[in-house]
């Protein structure tokens, strides 16, 4: 299934200046007829593959038991030492019966509910004593046609895959469902089904039920409804269990740092006593009406920025998986991109007719095709975002495409690829499952990056812009009499009949061709001569290397072979935060929107075509004590990258086209400011704490209208020139050749301050005294509330004292966990919160927080008292502090198998050397904290009465 059309507005906003994803590779007849071992009386092409002329990558290995049972299994060593087990069942809501709506999501809590060989409660335990922690590594998820059971393993010893394996066997066919059990999960799940019923959530659902009425996924949303949930049984859940969970039915996937022969005979150990007839066909997702059009709908709701959505329907297209059809592929999606890449060059225009825009055609399952055009307007502006999103549709399908917008696409597709390529042999994981997952539900073959780069290589002389035409026109959905629905704030005036109005008036408007050759070249290529090396040593703990330039650029390098052809580049230039005061509390608040306008020789649209073919990356962003560049480049990018940063501080844009954009998006926060509780709880909690200081507090929305950059200049246009600049580089990359070229970039740069400026001044911040209970009030649904309860601790100078609050958080959640989900079944995910600032002296924060009915507030926060009572009166079991604290040894254990976790020493190892020393200690400091420590943290900072509680509560209905 894809529906990726739904999303197209969310990529429309991107930044593109390379495409840093491809899609998994796929296969061929030979090689699965020697990877596949198939029983006889099974399909001769489980996979729905055998028609392929792709070349599968022949480091999986794919099979299917004698039961019919499907297995993918994918060796890799990235990260190391590490694996990710799945189990796929291809059944979702689509699946369920009327009176089962939200049953495949229930079921989905029910396998940590107990099994034939499991006890109730115990499977989370099971896995946190080995260092899993729930939610990030133990986890599940239903779809309209899917249910995935993931187990993400810190380690690859044959014990741990084993119980894996076991647990996945005990979800696949032995879940209890005891009556008593179902009963408790009731609540949880309905406290899940209000915490996602937002504004968000109740437009989606509008526009699936405009865009395909009548059709069973657009009726049946996963999760169904607290009735049906509240009506829920065992032997319901068991109907839809049995129904659906066979053999034949599912998969298990086993991607990780294993041996390939050990992992099928442990899955054949656990899953080929399973034994089931074969599953009746899957569950239609239609009804879908391809004549269904001409309809006009308007939907209000007041924390929505406007969109206009543009859709017609037509006929699903079957593409087995073909060399001749990934080609298709390739030329449609380049003509795709090339009308994204028009709209978006109009959205960054000085007064751009939309804030995005982007078209797009996807299959509906396979049940039909659609063709979406999205436009996010600004408030009011509907008509005229509209009609330019309207006529560049029309100018691409009267026009066709130019040679020089196929070339950037090309470029950037070519860059994606031959990264994938030069990556392939350090790829993720994640990769490899997402490849696994695409067999299993699209039937496309995992192949290599390189025979992918080699095909497409092939493909190249024929992507013409003729070529790229064709495939567009053969794909796409003509845009003729179609659906048309307004979302936003404020109906349109004229209603649906203004709509539809505009639409064919913008139809009927004259075109008029455009000249869309124009290019340049990169104006940044000197710097000034470059700078020269005055300090250059290794650190002893973690063998860093560090280095000063003589303009005061200091660098620090690590080379990793933990991703090949990939550098992480990070430059922090003193500032940040430090600059916000009292008397000017949003001095920085539109940096993150400076580059937006690009460089002062290119705009953003410019560098996007000049930098066609370039794996590199432009933000920026104020952290607590800097401003903070960072990007994911290429080893042979890596010059680009730090050319681009370093025209980005010597010559930002500083264009008012940003300035707009910043503006609109302030409107649009505003408009949902309290939308749900979170929202309300988020945006009030900073003035709450800091009893209104300015530099925490949110400020009117006019405040930030009012902000410019010309403002922003004088706050931070010194720090950019002249402030202390420390530059990190992760990866791979020749130590030698990086230093040269941040000396001839980074290093060129005028002289700088050495030093980091301390802003002893601006370092205080307290925790307000008043502990009175706060009431606040949110604009959502009606069930919908929240408590939250927070305590002052310290700041995290003290290493160990560090340790010992983040361990009594982990801690605290494993019993709120317990008592307000599995006990009482109030909550569907109770929240802990430990925060030790090391930027405000003694400043520290411990938070808990559940979200709830109104009606469970007062039982809510008589057990979240309770539990933290009891951590303070009695020590916990050592059983609750190995499950609190195994997943932290073992974030320990794996933080260095990443470029990420290596960051997040290296960005500051010169100046905030000590960050080192704390990891290298951290490890055998946790392991020394007993359950007497955690007792007496929370009897230094956990005091119940000296709580701040805050309760958020619905508005009252109007």
């Amino acid at each position: 299934m894809t529906l990726r059309a739904f999303c197209v507005g969310l990529a429309a906003l991107a930044l593109p200046f390379s495409l840093h994803a491809q899609a998994p590779e796929y296969r061929n007849p030979e090689s699965v007829v020697h990877h596949v071992t198939m029983p006889s009386d099974l399909p001769d092409d489980p996979f729905g593959i055998a028609g392929s002329d792709l070349p599968l990558d022949p480091a999986y290995r794919i099979g299917v038991l004698p039961n019919g049972m499907r297995y993918i299994i994918r060796p890799n060593a990235t990260p190391a030492a590490q694996g990710m087990v799945y189990l796929w069942v291809n059944a979702g809501s689509l699946g369920e019966e009327p009176d089962q709506a939200g049953y495949a999501h229930f079921l989905e809590h029910m396998a940590f509910n107990g099994s034939a060989n499991v006890p109730e409660g115990e499977m989370i335990r099971l896995l946190e004593r080995e260092g899993l922690a729930f939610g990030p590594d133990t986890n599940a998820s239903t779809t309209f046609d899917r249910t995935i059971y993931q187990l993400n393993l810190p380690r690859n010893d044959a014990g741990l895959l084993d119980t894996a394996l076991m647990l996945m066997r005990e979800t696949a066919s032995n879940l209890t469902l005891d009556p008593a059990a179902v009963a408790r999960e009731i609540g949880v799940i309905q406290s899940e089904i209000r915490a996602r019923d937002t504004y968000q959530q109740r437009a989606f659902l509008d526009r699936l039920k405009f865009l395909y009425p009548g059709s069973a996924f657009a009726q049946n949303w996963v999760g169904g409804t607290p009735e049906t949930i509240a009506a829920a049984t065992s032997q319901r859940l068991r109907d839809y269990y049995e129904r659906w969970y066979r053999p034949s039915n599912t998969a298990i996937i086993v991607v990780g740092e294993f041996d390939a022969d050990a992992v099928e005979a442990a899955i054949r150990h656990h899953f080929e006593s399973w034994q089931a007839a074969p599953v009746e066909p899957p569950a239609s997702a239609g009804p879908i009406d391809l004549d269904h059009r001409g309809a006009t709908a308007v939907y209000i709701d007041p924390s929505l920025s406007e969109q206009i959505d543009i859709a017609v329907h037509g006929p699903y297209i079957e593409r087995p998986d073909t060399v001749a059809t990934r080609r298709e592929r390739l030329l449609r999606e380049i003509g795709y991109s090339i009308i994204n890449r028009r709209l978006q060059r109009l959205s960054r225009l000085e007064d751009p007719p939309f804030r995005a825009a982007g078209i797009s055609s996807d299959d509906v399952f396979k049940d039909a095709r659609t063709t979406l055009l999205v436009v996010q307007a600004a408030e009011g502006q509907w008509q005229r975002g509209l009609a330019a999103a309207q006529e560049e549709y029309r100018l691409a399908l009267e026009y066709g495409f130019s040679a020089a917008e196929v070339a950037e696409q090309v470029a950037n597709m070519r860059a994606a690829i031959e990264a994938n390529a030069a990556g392939a042999a350090t790829r993720h994981n994640r990769d490899f499952l997402t490849g696994a997952m695409t067999l299993l539900e699209d039937g496309q073959v995992p192949t290599t990056p390189q025979s992918a780069l080699e095909r497409f290589n092939a493909h190249v002389p024929e992507i013409t812009p003729d070529a790229v035409f064709a495939a567009l026109l053969a794909d796409l959905v003509p845009l003729d009499n179609p659906l048309i629905r307004f979302s936003g704030r404020t109906a349109p005036q004229g209603g649906a009949e203004a709509l539809r109005a505009a639409w064919d008036a913008g139809m009927a408007a004259p075109l008029a061709a455009r000249d869309l050759s124009a290019s340049a070249e990169f104006a940044y290529t000197y710097f000034g001569p470059a700078g020269t090396v005055v300090s250059d040593s290794v650190e002893p703990l973690l063998g860093v290397r560090t280095v000063t330039f003589a303009n005061g650029v200091k660098l620090n390098l690590k080379r990793t072979d933990l991703q090949a052809d990939r550098v992480s580049v990070q430059v922090n230039i003193d500032g940040g935060e430090m600059l916000n005061t009292r008397d000017d509390p949003l001095a920085t608040a539109m940096t993150g929107s400076l580059l937006s306008g690009g460089l002062g020789a290119h705009t953003l649209d410019e560098l996007v075509t000049i930098l066609a073919g370039r794996q590199v990356g432009l933000n920026v962003e104020p952290a607590e004590e800097t401003f903070r560049f960072s990007a994911t480049t290429t080893t042979r990018d890596l010059d680009m990258q730090l050319r681009l940063f370093a025209a980005a501080i010597s010559d930002a844009g500083w264009r008012p086209q940003a300035e707009e954009q910043y503006r609109r998006s302030v409107a649009n926060f505003f408009a949902r400011l309290d939308a749900t509780p979170e929202s309300a709880l988020g945006n009030a909690i900073g003035a709450i704490v800091s009893d209104n200081d300015p530099r925490f507090s949110l400020q009117p929305q006019d405040a930030y209208m009012q902000l410019s950059f010309a403002r922003l200049r004088e706050a931070i246009g010194d720090r950019l020139a002249n402030g202390a600049m420390e530059v990190a580089l992760v990866g791979d990359f020749d130590e030698e050749q990086a230093i040269a070229l941040v000396a001839s970039t980074l290093g060129a740069l005028p002289a700088r301050e050495a030093d980091f400026r301390s802003y002893a001044d601006n370092r205080d911040r307290r925790f307000t005294a008043d502990r009175s209970p706060r009431t606040l009030t949110h604009r959502g649904d009606q069930g919908q509330a929240l408590i939250q309860m927070m305590w002052p601790t310290t700041d995290g100078e003290d290493l160990r004292e560090t340790l010992r609050i983040e361990l009594l958080q982990n801690v605290t959640r494993s019993l709120l966990l317990d008592r307000l989900r599995e006990e009482l079944g109030q909550t569907y995910s109770p929240g802990t919160s430990a925060q030790q600032s090391r930027v405000y002296p003694g400043y520290g924060t411990f938070a808990i927080s559940a979200a709830v009915t109104p009606a469970d507030i007062a039982p809510a926060r008589e057990a979240m008292l309770a539990v933290i009572t009891s951590l303070r009166e009695v020590p916990v079991s050592e059983d609750t502090l190995l499950r609190a604290r195994a997943p932290q040894l073992e974030a320990y254990d794996n933080l260095l198998k990443t470029n990420g976790g290596w960051m997040g020493l290296v960005d500051r190892a010169q100046t905030q050397p000590d960050r080192l020393e704390r990891f290298v200690a951290g490890k055998d400091l946790l392991q020394s904290l007993t359950a007497a420590d955690v007792q007496d943290a929370a009897r230094t900072y956990l005091d119940p009465d000296a709580r701040l509680e805050i309760t958020v509560l619905p508005r009252p209905a109007q």
